[in-house]
């Protein structure tokens, strides 16, 4: 299982970081941003492997499920 923020949203988040610098903006004055949209990821491959079942209610809330 994984929850977290998305890699590209990440990305993107830092490309405006840097053009703000880059326009002249001091890294001290910039806000520190958190990520908005978390998502949940389940790879059942690997919990089947370790011997874990994963409660069908916890897959239903899952934005992604590696099968």
């Amino acid at each position: 299982m994984s929850y977290g923020s998305r890699l590209t949203d990440n990305y993107r988040l830092a490309g405006i970081y840097a053009g703000r610098i880059l326009k002249g903006e001091k890294p001290a004055d910039l806000p520190v941003q958190q990520p908005t949209k978390l998502e949940l990821v389940i790879n059942l491959k690997t919990a089947k492997a370790l011997g874990l079942t994963i409660p069908s209610g916890v897959l239903s809330i899952a934005d992604d499920v590696i099968e």
